[in-house]
């Protein structure tokens, strides 16, 4: 058994890489946030992402400041949200990268709300920017829930100390 960690000893101020370290334990699922932004599609690569409230609908998620992405997408003020299937992770690579041309070679089709709809997607939810709200070096993103549908059964696609993962079949 491990020892408890009392009060007293814990730091007064956290080390960023422990902090990376120790929150990259928290295996998280992976999606991308996508928009149509001046009649071209626009997207970028989240894994903060959460469901906040069933009512109203919720969800949120926590692009960061430096984002050249966010700010389009904001602008469009309704977007979707991919959820991606665990075979996804090198279209994951090419809308996490900084730069133009991210969808070039992606196949997508317009959601109900006309954003980027993946192709091989688990799953899709539209919606609309309801608030942002500061979280330090990210944004805090809460938006209302428009629309959404299940396209696949198969396994996501995770995150999980700095890498991508898949989940051990049983």
């Amino acid at each position: 058994m491990e020892p408890v960690l009392e009060v007293d000893r814990v730091p007064t101020e956290i080390d960023p890489a422990a902090f990376k370290t120790v929150l990259g334990r928290f295996a998280s699922g992976v999606t991308v946030i996508t928009a149509i932004d001046d009649g071209e599609p626009v997207g970028f690569a989240c894994q903060s992402f959460a469901s906040l409230s069933i009512d109203p609908p919720l969800v949120s998620f926590f692009p960061a400041r430096t984002s050249s992405t966010w700010p389009r997408i904001r602008r469009a003020g309704r977007f979707t949200v991919n959820i991606l299937a665990d075979h996804q992770d090198q279209l994951c690579r090419q809308l996490g990268r900084p730069g133009a041309d991210k969808f070039d070679g992606v196949e997508w089709i317009a959601s109900r709300n006309g954003s980027p709809l993946l192709t091989g997607a688990l799953a899709t939810i539209d919606c609309e920017l309801h608030d942002e709200v500061d979280g330090g070096d990210h944004t805090v993103v809460i938006a209302r829930v428009t629309g959404l549908n299940e396209h696949s059964e198969a396994a996501p696609l995770l995150f999980y100390r700095a890498a991508f993962g898949r989940l051990a079949h049983q």
